[in-house]
């Protein structure tokens, strides 16, 4: 759209949308370099044990095969990762079935696929018995530990006062437990890579979140200087964190690439996504709150036990969320970790707040229930003035805005209190309420804007658009700060030749990108004022770098907050739920774009729901792995099992954070959805559900004589 000067925060239009659309935008896996071989990994059919020997002579004799590498003959890289999922090809031990542990080469992807299943791994010694294997995770598991730090550096374990004793003198109290299995992210462009060595330089084509990681692994690994390293990440189809980190895809493709010489292309299957990208680690909660008759909390209790691998350490943190939500003099949240033979969990959005905040939730409308409260009331009633754990002040908090506005718009007042008290027929109708919180985090940026004779500018910066509209919005900040139109501005993103810039995720891309875009631009827009004689051909460039001011630990504490609303009917014949309506209220600072923004607060509602009613992932006790590994099987929300959603915000601009007063929100509209769509289920029947999702084996055998017949 032709857009006018100063446009932050108009509904414009993706300026690289007719690219999408036509297919002139190309992803990691659609750069075909000539002579390019095709990759095909094979997975360990195996939980836990040792590789004694690979067979690739059937393999190599097939038509079009050039290459497999195995453990025994693999390039050795020059130095461990820090991640130890990444060490890929260089030992025989298998951590968890999935590991990798041959890759085929071949001429055409058919021809690939065919090798990989042509070769033949050999484990443990003839006649060994299979190495015991160890993947079910409990609270009272020999192996828990808690761990010095979860995800994200938070400490694991904290407390305030003396929350045992408190709960036990309160006269109202919940002592509960909530269950959330493990999750997967799912993203429409599955992790995919094209490596291209030539000349001593590395260029890799990579779905990614961030270049610069990317590169420095590979520089680490392959002994290469960075400068001689070039990661491409123009286009990416969605991450949700699972591409926030160097995945093993690119770390073969480069491998491959560097030992045969020619370029190499590594599109990993659906199915392997969930054993070498990371998931969400299942969580075990017990909550236990106590509060006065009035509704005040004097305590509050947040226990979680989760999984990691025996390989690496990753504690989802789903007891931080607690340390900010709600007022009380007394608090313990603490994590537990236990080891098996599993897949190193990594991040999946909204890490830590999302299960937290759904156990969290849950256990305030259990609360709200035992008080005869409204739970909108008891939220808002526990509101704190600063940062319960930190005392810090808020940069802005507006959650009880969020969560009157919301009541307002569902039309709250109007709700029956009771559990069960609507019916249409054989459906049972029930509305429900959670709260939501996301840290607002700006990490260190450089950025650069160029003046072009021709009254046009270039802005450079190596953000990467994981489909959350970055390009679009960073366009926006630049045309705002320079007082041009939009069209005035051409945007370079996604390449580690351009500025470096931190990666998409924490929700903290665009405020810590723009910032360094606006400043740059500010800084333009003063040197042109200072200018007389025309500009010269190749135009005026300025760079900026926010490192200085981004590195400096706030006095305040800094979170996005919302409210979210559901209303669901429960099918007493089969059990089945579905959403009728749900609708979000959020305060996420000063909203940058209007379309953007709320497509990814819609976007992250969705997943809610999913998590809420149908996504879930098994871990087979016996085979030691995902039982849903494909989208047949673990099922992410349709267009069908989602009506009506909308999402709302209300001004606020936080300049505690970022000079657009600007907070993240890739994840905010996740966290705590499922809670309100748990809580609805509740309304609607009476029956206090635990564990997700709430599918119909769930559902129907618990409204078995809890629920009169129609």
């Amino acid at each position: 759209m032709a857009a006018t000067p100063h446009t932050l925060g108009a509904p414009a239009e993706r300026i690289e949308g007719r690219d999408k659309v036509t297919g002139a935008a190309r992803y990691a896996a659609e750069h075909t370099p000539p002579g390019c071989l095709h990759a095909w990994p094979v997975a360990a059919g195996i939980a836990c044990g040792r590789v004694t020997a690979v067979d690739t002579a059937a393999a190599l004799a097939l038509p079009g095969a050039v290459a497999v590498l195995t453990p025994f003959d693999a390039p050795r890289f020059a130095a461990p990762p820090d991640d130890a999922e990444l060490d890929v090809l260089q030992y025989d031990a298998v951590p968890h079935r999935g590991w990798y542990v041959a890759l085929a080469l071949a001429e055409t992807p058919e021809a690939a696929r065919a090798v990989a299943a042509a070769v033949r791994v050999a484990y443990a010694d003839p006649g060994d018995e299979p190495e015991p294997h160890d993947v079910v995770l409990a609270e009272d598991h020999p192996e828990a530990y808690t761990p010095e730090k979860a995800n994200g550096g938070q400490p694991g374990h904290r407390e305030r006062g003396d929350a045992a004793a408190a709960f036990a003198a309160a006269p109202v109290r919940v002592d509960t437990a909530y269950r959330v299995p493990p999750l997967h992210n799912h993203p429409m462009e599955p992790h995919a890579a094209t490596a291209h060595y030539s000349g001593g330089r590395l260029t890799v084509y990579d779905s990614c979140q961030g270049g610069n990681a990317v590169r420095s692994v590979l520089a680490t690994l392959f002994d290469l200087p960075e400068d001689r390293v070039t990661v491409v990440a123009e286009h990416v189809g969605g991450g949700f964190g699972s591409k926030g980190t160097p995945r093993p895809h690119v770390v073969l493709a480069a491998m491959a690439a560097i030992h045969t010489g020619r370029p190499v292309k590594l599109a990993l299957p659906r199915r392997h996504l969930p054993a070498v990208t990371g998931h969400r680690a299942p969580t075990l909660h017990r909550l236990r709150l106590g509060a006065e008759r009035d509704g005040t909390l004097t305590s509050l209790s947040h226990e979680v036990t989760t999984h990691t691998s025996r390989i690496a350490e990753f504690v989802e943190q789903a007891a931080v969320p607690a340390r900010v939500m709600y007022g009380s003099p007394h608090s313990l949240t603490t994590h537990r970790v236990v080891p098996l033979d599993v897949p190193t969990p990594s991040w999946m959005r909204a890490p830590g707040e999302t299960p937290g905040m759904y156990a969290l939730e849950s256990a305030m409308d259990e609360l709200a229930d035992a008080l005869g409260m409204d739970p909108v009331e008891l939220r808002v009633r526990n509101d704190p003035a600063t940062e319960p754990d930190s005392g810090r002040p808020f940069s802005s908090r507006n959650l009880v805005g969020c969560l009157h506005e919301g009541a307002r718009r569902f039309g709250w007042a109007d709700r029956d209190p009771r559990p069960g008290a609507r019916r249409e027929g054989p459906l049972l109708i029930g509305s429900g309420v959670a709260a939501a919180t996301y840290p607002a985090y700006a990490a260190p940026s450089t950025a650069s804007a160029t003046a072009h004779p021709g009254g046009t500018y270039t802005v450079r910066v190596n953000a990467t658009d994981i489909g959350t509209g970055a390009r679009t919005v960073l366009a926006q900040v630049a045309a705002a700060a320079l007082a041009v139109p939009l069209d005035a501005v051409r945007i370079e993103i996604g390449s580690t030749r351009l500025p470096r810039a931190p990666l998409a995720g924490g929700s903290s891309g665009t405020a810590s990108w723009g910032w360094a875009v606006h400043r740059a631009c500010t800084d333009l827009t003063a040197a042109l004022a200072a200018r007389s004689d025309p500009l010269p051909a190749d135009g005026l460039t300025v760079t900026a770098d926010t490192s200085d001011e981004a590195r400096r630990t706030p006095p305040y504490a800094r979170h996005a907050f919302g409210a979210h609303f559901a209303e669901v009917q429960v099918d007493t014949v089969t059990g089945e739920v579905r959403l009728r309506r749900m609708l979000g209220v959020f305060a996420a600072g000063r909203v940058l774009n209007a379309r953007t923004a709320r497509s990814q607060l819609v976007g992250g509602m969705i997943m809610g729901i999913g998590m809420a009613l149908t996504e879930g992932s098994t871990m087979d006790a016996a085979h030691g792995d995902f039982t849903e590994s494909d989208l047949a099987s673990y099922h992410v929300p349709a267009h069908a099992d989602v009506t009506a959603v909308e999402a709302h915000w209300i001004d606020e601009e936080d300049r505690l954070l970022n000079p657009m007063g600007s907070k993240g929100i890739g994840e905010i509209g996740t966290v705590g959805a499922a809670a309100a769509v748990g809580n609805a289920v509740h309304h609607a029947t009476g029956v206090r559900f635990r564990e997700l999702p709430l599918t119909p084996d769930r559902i129907l055998p618990a409204l078995a004589g809890a629920v009169p017949p129609h």
